[in-house]
């Protein structure tokens, strides 16, 4: 590494001029741009699951034509990361198999269960929800593939996040006393869960400092949950949801509400590997791996071939 490379690499970031593949970028960039893409399109698969659960048990064919269509955009999702991943010189299987060898993280929140057709519109609205607040900031994030790939991602978010809370809406303002049960269920088995999916506080975290100094994130965790916290309690009261936090307050002084204190420890639990359901995820990734393998096999061979081909 000369002088030179790092001060043109710094002052792009100054300018907030995109970092692209062929660009120089310190090894620590893109090793830190592998995890988090990697770790991205991870969650965007294994978020399938969760839903998948209820493809079978929707209640209508308009529901079920719905949560299929929203299925098919998250693994377009996982696609467009794996790939932009794959720029920075990450190799797509190894990233998988580092996921499924517990060296790789996916978001918290799909290792919990989806116990009710409630929890389907809580995932588009909270879920989605959630992750669209990180993920608008991260258009302006400052490696372009990335970047990019995340404006047409946030389009079908928006759309997700709008779906599930269409769906929740019909549940309690025209559903039974049962059906408004069911999602106030949902949300207290989803609130906090939701809130863990920014990370831990600024404080705690070992790479949100770093992430902002290079704009690969814009905002802190701290910041962006706030935000979240701030757009979600007023749709909630049109819901005539109680979220599950008895310290819960619109503060005059800041402008924003207060809330209580998230238990980190079932977050490092889940993380870990111990929450409800990250065995059967693991499992069920581990299986369609191992069924899929042929179709990644022929595509490797068919590749070679035509690269056989063009040399001749």
């Amino acid at each position: 590494m000369s002088n030179a490379e790092l001060n043109k690499f710094e002052d792009k970031i100054a300018r907030d001029v995109k970092i692209e593949p062929r660009d120089w970028m310190p090894e620590a960039y893109r090793e830190s741009l592998i995890r988090q893409i990697s770790q991205h399109a991870h969650s965007e698969i294994v978020g399938m699951l969760p839903e998948a659960n209820w493809l079978t048990r929707a209640p209508s064919l308009r529901r079920k034509s719905i949560l299929m269509a929203k299925i098919q955009d998250e693994a377009g999702h996982g696609l467009y990361l794996y790939c932009a991943a794959e720029t920075l010189g990450a190799e797509r299987q190894a990233t998988i198999y580092a996921m499924l060898e517990g060296k790789m993280k996916y978001s918290s929140i799909f290792n919990y269960p989806t116990r009710s057709w409630a929890d389907m519109g809580m995932i588009g609205w909270l879920v989605d929800g959630a992750a669209i607040v990180n993920q608008v900031a991260l258009q302006r994030t400052s490696y372009g593939p990335y970047a990019r790939a995340m404006v047409r991602i946030c389009k079908e978010e928006s759309f997700h996040q709008r779906q599930g809370y269409e769906l929740l809406t019909e549940l309690v303002k025209e559903g039974n006393d049962e059906q408004r049960a069911m999602v106030q269920d949902s949300i207290n088995r989803f609130w906090w869960p939701a809130l863990m999916m920014f990370g831990p506080h600024d404080k705690d975290s070992t790479n949100t400092d770093q992430s902002l100094e290079w704009k690969i994130k814009r905002f802190g965790n701290d910041e962006l949950r706030q935000k979240f916290i701030d757009i979600t309690v007023p749709q909630a009261e049109y819901l005539g949801l109680t979220i599950p936090d008895p310290d819960l307050k619109w503060n005059e002084e800041t402008g924003h509400y207060d809330h209580g204190p998230i238990d980190w420890q079932e977050f490092k639990q889940v993380v870990r590997g111990y929450g409800p359901c990250n065995k059967d995820r693991m499992n069920t990734r581990r299986q369609a791996q191992e069924e899929g393998k042929w179709v990644v096999e022929a595509g490797l061979a068919y590749d070679a071939k035509q690269r056989v081909k063009k040399a001749a």
